[in-house]
């Protein structure tokens, strides 16, 4: 069932980037509650396995903003308080979006908290 959730938010993300400004979509998010937690302490780890799987078999390549918005949007879902942060590095530049759980990045690669500076949580 999360699966075909992430599945659906990844598309849902898609086609209101399409029709909606960043403003809009950052808004959704910010306004979006933590719902009642579900009582399952592996709520977490189901969420980002879900979304790492849906985006192994969505058909084009979801890039981390995208990721993270739905990461965080089922996360706060099933009662957990996630935030979505954007961030970037000076030089090279480049920016990157991830999900913090109480302060701690989520289904990150690496420490994105010392490489980014944070201009945005969410």
């Amino acid at each position: 069932m999360l699966l075909w959730q992430a599945l659906i938010g990844l598309i849902a993300y898609d086609a209101l980037n399409a029709a909606c400004s960043f403003r809009t979509l950052h808004g959704l998010l910010k306004n979006r509650p933590v719902d009642t937690p579900t009582g399952n302490d592996k709520s977490i780890e189901r969420v980002c396995e879900a979304v790492n799987h849906a985006c192994i078999w969505y058909p084009k390549r979801a890039l981390c903003l995208q990721r993270a918005f739905v990461t965080t949007w089922l996360l706060r879902r099933h009662g957990i308080n996630a935030s979505m942060v954007l961030g970037a590095q000076r030089l090279p530049f480049k920016a990157h979006a991830w999900v913090e759980v109480g302060g701690k990045a989520i289904n990150e690669r690496s420490d994105v908290q010392t490489k980014y500076a944070v201009w945005e949580r969410c």
